[in-house]
Parts: structure tokens; C-alpha cells; sequence
């Protein structure tokens, strides 16, 4: 499935069920928040390892997928209701973090520029 088919699925979930009313960037914005912060909370008080194999455990790496599949989902359906092409906006953006972070001088580091 391209990312033009998840749109299009999301955008015919949301019609389905006449909630594009409700499908405002605020809205959609604020509940993509909420389920990243869903996602993070997954996360909570794990050391660096155990966030690591966390897909190796069945009912947490369920868990995590779900959480992922509901960001993908509000992002999905937000930057269809603002007219934003995913794939270009993120293709725009690594072009601006490669001109801002060469490889020469950000490679092994992590400090921000």
C-alpha cells in the first residue's frame, strides 16, 4: 500500500462515519499528540535495552504497534486535511538536515546545529 492508498482509506474511514466535521488541523493535531505521547508512555522507565527488544515481547511490541499504527493514522488524515504531501514534506525536510548536518562534520556526533 503506497502512502496515497492509506490516505485515501483514512479519508473514506473518516467520511464513512461523517467525522471529517470533527477532523479539524487543531483537532487532528492535538490528537496526534495524545497518541504519541501513547507511544512514549510504552517507553516509560525502560533502560535503552529493554526499549530495544521491546518488539521481541509479544503483548508490548503489540502494543507499540498499535500505538504506531494510531500516530501513522492522525498523521496521515492531518496532512490530507491541510494538503501536505507526506513523502515530500519528509523528503524535504532530510534534504534540509543533510544540508545542515554533513556527513563530514555530524557523523558519530549527536550534537544539534
Amino acid at each position: 500500500m503506497t502512502t496515497d492508498h492509506l490516505t485515501a482509506a483514512v479519508r473514506a474511514f473518516a467520511e464513512e462515519r461523517d467525522w471529517q466535521q470533527f477532523h479539524t488541523p487543531k483537532n487532528l493535531a492535538m490528537a496526534l499528540a495524545g497518541e504519541v505521547g501513547e507511544l512514549l508512555a510504552e517507553f516509560q522507565w525502560l533502560t535503552p535495552e529493554e526499549a530495544g527488544r521491546v518488539m521481541a515481547a509479544p503483548d508490548a511490541g503489540a502494543r507499540v504497534r498499535a500505538e504506531i499504527g494510531d500516530v501513522m493514522i492522525y498523521l496521515t488524515r492531518l496532512a490530507d486535511v491541510l494538503g501536505i504531501d507526506l513523502v515530500d514534506a519528509a523528503l524535504t525536510k532530510l534534504d534540509e538536515a543533510a544540508t545542515r548536518y554533513p556527513v563530514e562534520q555530524a557523523k558519530g556526533s549527536a550534537t544539534k546545529r
